[in-house]
């Protein structure tokens, strides 16, 4: 099960469906790609929500069509709605091609009708996770750790974990119990990666990760690391740099310290730690068949430790 940038999302529906026995290899194949497409579309639609133009150091598509556009005379403000608005149109012909991928699975019914359930629920709970980190964000409320974990749950691991785990046990002819027990080790495993993957948005290695250790700091991201951080004394002297969309190398080091003194960092690790054990425990619970149990702590750990 491959992590990061390798269509871990496609790879793990197929190898979950094929650990649990599944033989429905066309179906799976395509609603791997539907899987795929879905994430495509989230992505697409979270760089317009966070008026982004670059993805791992390269143009998204709203970076290239608004830079097209000015080559050919637009101006600046027309270049970038022009931009967004086929950034935001692209999102939603991936997300109805992962929908058209689904209704038309090679299935009996009651299977076909109880993927698309779950295709249904991944989406509503991955935009009501998306407003979530907006409004979070925003900073009107005192948010707790409880409500950054229950906002990476749905933002993250419901659509990158969840859900193709669910549909390959669907797709494999499990039970209701079954689906249950992997949605619950999908959840969890999906907090663990997003969690390493806001670590390295801030302390990674910016080569590795494809990504500057500003971009979260610029963002104003509410991190389960910024949220910890906000009860040190020194945040103050820093709160005003956060979230500021001209933070500097200088401005960001001094957040990346406040930060890293006041525990959040080694609090993280922890809560890391908790999950992964939490994970053996219910990937021993599950009653799955040996190898698959295998397949499921490596991707625990890979995700757990991963540096890109």
């Amino acid at each position: 099960m491959a992590v990061g940038g390798k269509m871990i999302r496609p790879h793990l529906l197929i190898d979950v469906h094929e650990g649990l026995g599944g033989t429905e290899s066309e179906a799976a194949v395509d609603a791997a790609c539907a899987m795929q497409l879905l994430h495509i579309g989230l992505v697409i639609h979270d760089d317009v929500i966070d008026n982004d133009t670059v993805r791992r150091g390269q143009m998204n598509i709203a970076g290239q069509f608004s830079s097209e556009a000015m080559l050919l005379g637009a101006a600046d403000a027309a270049a970038q709605t022009w931009g967004m608005a086929s950034s935001l149109l692209a999102g939603d012909l991936m997300l109805t091609e992962a929908h058209s991928l689904l209704a038309r699975l090679d299935l009996d019914s009651p299977r076909r009708f109880e993927i698309l359930d779950i295709f249904d629920d991944t989406i509503a709970e991955s935009v009501t996770g998306e407003q979530s980190d907006v409004w979070l964000s925003l900073q009107l409320d005192e948010a707790r750790a409880e409500d950054v974990l229950a906002m990476i749950g749905q933002k993250t691991a419901v659509y990158s974990f969840e859900a193709p785990l669910t549909i390959a046990a669907v797709l494999a002819g499990g039970d209701a119990g079954l689906v249950d027990r992997l949605r619950s080790i999908g959840r969890h495993i999906g907090v663990v990666y997003q969690l390493r993957d806001d670590v390295l948005g801030l302390f990674g290695d910016e080569q590795e990760t494809g990504k500057s250790v500003l971009s979260d700091l610029r963002e104003g991201k509410e991190t389960l690391l910024v949220n910890t951080a906000r009860t040190h004394p020194s945040w103050s002297e820093v709160a005003h740099l956060f979230g500021d969309r001209g933070l500097d190398a200088d401005g960001g080091r001094r957040l990346q310290q406040v930060i890293e003194d006041s525990g959040a960092r080694t609090f993280v690790e922890s809560v890391i730690d908790d999950r992964c054990e939490a994970i053996a425990g219910l990937i021993a619970e599950a009653d799955l068949p040996q190898a698959l149990a295998g397949r499921f702590e490596d991707l625990t750990s890979a995700c757990s430790v991963r540096c890109s």
